[in-house]
């Protein structure tokens, strides 16, 4: 929360910012981050920017996109006096991008985005950011600040690109040269007159298309540009209704979100894994069979998903996600007694996706007879 006393201004122009900087950076590497960077709060051409895509409606049902107006892109609305914005990267690959491929290439289990398959990071960050803050504010006194992962109206790439955490890639995630795209960003506002970070990184993406040709239902509509109404991370986890016919086949075995467009991305070669214990895969997440995890109930789901990110969609959307990867799974009778055991307790819009599975399942030529 922000500080109730401030720093005097007098006392503010007093303030080392070359030192604040090297504690910053010491601080941030001993609880876990990989970078930390500052920027200015101007963010007027984002602003822009985000305007035309709402004025698209590509941002969906996602209302709260739109819903905070300027506060998402004039962060002194949203935070009292703010005109500096820290902005530390921490990674959460904790496998190589082979073994997400090779879960991909298995369509009888259920493909989980790799930052879902570990503990959910927003609570994690935030606690690590509050504590940086607090180390500042022992350093130097008291200053207003409030600290934000993934959780309020902030335009976090918008900011990371401008503190040089990387560039803005043709898929829309931020990328760094060095260590690639797993990462997540954390932001604290403050009304510190810190000086920023005056070398944004270049745009390397260059002709390269590789993520826009990779997504399964191209929503990536132009270079910098994705349709969320399209987007299986939309689709799975953001989309609380019934997902549209046309995006069903291309979902595959995707059950919570998509990686993709990252795992083709020439520059996730230089990806480091993460040294965070708390986001590495737990077992009852990972390359789970389809038909186990539908029979899953309620309180399993809840259960296994305690303190993960998969919590963010309710038990129906999970189900929903998982007949449509039965669907797309090779035909066998075991996977079309599974849906058909499950139409008996479903809600109409769960229904709908299982006897879409069973239709998909029915027309398939081939049977397996060893699944």
């Amino acid at each position: 929360m922000p500080a109730e006393t401030t720093i005097p201004q007098s006392e503010r122009d007093l303030i080392d910012q070359a030192e604040i900087k090297r504690h910053l950076s010491s601080w941030a590497s001993e609880l876990g981050f990989q970078q930390i960077n500052v920027s200015d709060a101007k963010l007027s051409d984002d602003e822009q920017r985000l305007n035309a895509w709402l004025d698209q409606d590509m941002h969906g049902n996602m209302a709260y996109m739109a819903e905070h107006g300027t506060k998402r892109t004039r962060p002194a609305e949203l935070v009292d006096g703010t005109i500096s914005i820290i902005s530390a990267r921490i990674n959460y690959l904790a496998e190589p991008n082979n073994k997400a491929l090779e879960a991909l290439d298995r369509k009888d289990i259920g493909y989980i985005s790799r930052y879902a398959l570990g503990r959910d990071y927003h609570k994690l960050i935030r606690r690590k950011l509050q504590k940086l803050a607090t180390r500042l504010e022992e350093s130097i006194g008291p200053y207003g600040y409030r600290v934000f992962t993934d959780s309020a109206p902030v335009m976090e790439r918008a900011i990371g690109r401008k503190a040089g955490l990387g560039w803005v890639g043709k898929h829309t995630n931020l990328i760094d040269r060095h260590t690639g795209s797993w990462f997540f960003i954390g932001e604290i506002y403050t009304d510190l007159p810190l000086e920023p970070n005056q070398h944004a990184h270049k745009n390397y993406c260059g002709s390269c298309t590789a993520c826009i040709d990779i997504c399964p239902t191209k929503a990536i509509v132009a270079p910098y540009v994705v349709d969320a109404r399209r987007c299986i991370s939309y689709l799975t986890i953001e989309n609380k209704e019934s997902i549209p016919i046309e995006f069903r086949r291309g979902i595959g075995n995707r059950v919570f979100g998509c990686d993709d467009c990252q795992l083709v991305c020439p520059w996730n070669r230089y990806a480091k894994l993460s040294t965070e214990p708390a986001f590495g895969p737990r077992e009852n997440l990972k390359d789970i069979d389809l038909i186990h995890l539908l029979a899953w109930s309620e309180q399993t789901f809840q259960d296994n998903t305690q303190g993960s990110a998969i919590r963010r969609i309710s038990y129906d959307q999970w189900l929903r996600n998982i007949a449509i990867g039965l669907g797309n799974a090779p035909k066998s009778e075991k996977r079309l007694a599974a849906l058909r055991n499950r139409l008996a307790s479903s809600s109409p819009m769960l229904r709908e996706h299982i006897e879409w599975a069973i239709r998909e399942q029915e027309t398939k030529n081939e049977i397996s007879l060893t699944e």
